[in-house]
């Protein structure tokens, strides 16, 4: 299931304040400005400074992650 359009529109990176790009195959939103994505888990997206991971490829950090 992936987020609505609605809070897609309001949500902001906790960073910079600047927009989210959101990859609905990888479950993350991605803030270019800052060069970083967040997870989105259960659909919650998980938007806290320290959850920050760098980008600009998760693919990488996503495959690490899922193997460990």
């Amino acid at each position: 299931m992936s987020l609505s359009k609605e809070l897609l529109d309001i949500l902001a990176c906790p960073k910079c304040k600047g927009d989210l790009r959101y990859d609905e195959k990888r479950s993350i939103l991605i803030c270019e400005r800052c060069g970083v994505f967040y997870r989105i888990v259960d659909e919650i997206p998980i938007l806290t400074p320290d959850s920050a991971e760098q980008f600009p490829e998760p693919e990488e950090a996503l495959s690490q992650r899922e193997q460990s």
